[in-house]
């Protein structure tokens, strides 16, 4: 058995200026761990939001009526709070496992050799925002649940979504330049879908805006539009959607593009499909809480799809590295898929 090593007070110093340099010097981690570790934020941002739905529909938005505290007296929920400050302080305390979990993403890419410091960027820029993502969740319990902040604290959730996507992707491939799969056709249509998926998940957040979830028992504004309309608008949206993944898969096919592009489209479009049979559902069955809840979950999940749509359409060979260990990927991986 090993012994522990001896830690000098040079080393102690050191930890306390710079720990992730001092555990990068003393941990290698496997490519596979490092892949993981940039997973753990995308989990936990998609629980984030299924939680969040669950404490808006469950009427728990103000459980906690103030904030950092959960009450001026208590920085935790009290008995007399009941079920709504369980579910609304539950949701609090998730922020920190995902801090966690975006922590551990930056220690795993800091430590990673040789070192890339563009998924250590992008782990820091996750960081920052779910602290202003916080902050911003803080001012929704501040101002009562307006739906402007709750609509913009959805969108910097998807930001967060967005990142740690990229940061996953990015872990599986090397830090050479983007080599394009496809032709400068099929990106531009490739990027109008993530145009209009993007403005898909807003007015999204203008659906919910309007409609009767408001979250809280109390009379809570809403925004002022017909939803009647804004709904119309959003389902039109989502078809225009369907409409360009089934083009991009037929283009996809008849240029003979490789499995990488052709297996996103698919995913994306069988995602695309259980979200709007949810959403019709839940349109003609006047909104059960149930089947909102899943929207907001297929909503993360649509997201996901499309931003892999659009990393699979170049790809980054590994770069190798005399004396280091060849990092192994799955050969199903995105961004080593080969030609068909």
């Amino acid at each position: 058995m090993d012994g522990v090593p001896n830690v000098t007070r040079a080393d102690a110093v050191a930890a306390v200026r710079n720990p992730l340099a001092f555990i990068a010097a003393r941990w290698t981690p496997h490519p596979r761990t490092v892949q993981r570790a940039a997973l753990a934020p995308i989990v936990m941002s998609v629980i984030i939001v299924v939680t969040g739905g669950a404490v808006r529909l469950t009427g728990s938005g103000l459980g906690c009526p103030t904030w950092p505290k959960c009450t001026d007296d208590s920085l935790t929920t009290t008995s007399e709070m009941g079920f709504h400050g369980i579910i609304e302080f539950g949701n609090r305390m998730l922020t920190y496992v995902l801090c966690a979990a975006v922590g551990w993403a930056i220690i795993a890419a800091r430590s990673q050799k040789p070192y890339r410091r563009s998924l250590t960027l992008l782990g820091w820029a996750q960081f920052w925002v779910v602290m202003s993502n916080a902050v911003l969740g803080g001012i929704v319990v501040l101002v009562g649940l307006n739906p402007y902040t709750v609509a913009a604290h959805f969108v910097a959730t998807t930001a967060l979504l967005t990142l740690a996507t990229l940061m996953w992707q990015r872990t599986r491939e090397g830090d050479t330049a983007p080599r394009p799969l496809v032709g400068k056709s099929v990106q531009q249509l490739v990027w109008v879908m993530v145009v209009v998926s993007a403005l898909l998940v807003v007015v999204g957040t203008v659906v919910t805006g309007a409609g009767p979830h408001a979250g809280d028992s109390s009379d809570v504004p809403r925004m002022p539009v017909d939803w009647e309309m804004i709904s119309k608008a959003h389902a039109v949206l989502a078809w225009i959607v369907v409409t360009l993944t089934f083009a991009l898969w037929f283009v996809l096919k008849a240029v003979d593009a490789p499995k990488g592009p052709l297996a996103r489209t698919r995913d994306l479009f069988l995602v695309l499909l259980a979200q709007g049979a949810i959403g019709y559902v839940q349109y003609f069955t006047d909104l059960p809480e149930v089947l909102v809840g899943l929207h907001m979950f297929g909503s993360c999940l649509v997201w996901i799809a499309v931003l892999r749509v659009l990393l699979a359409l170049r790809e980054r060979p590994e770069e190798t590295v005399p004396g280091l260990p060849s990092q192994e990927y799955d050969a199903t991986s995105v961004s080593m898929a080969g030609p068909r």
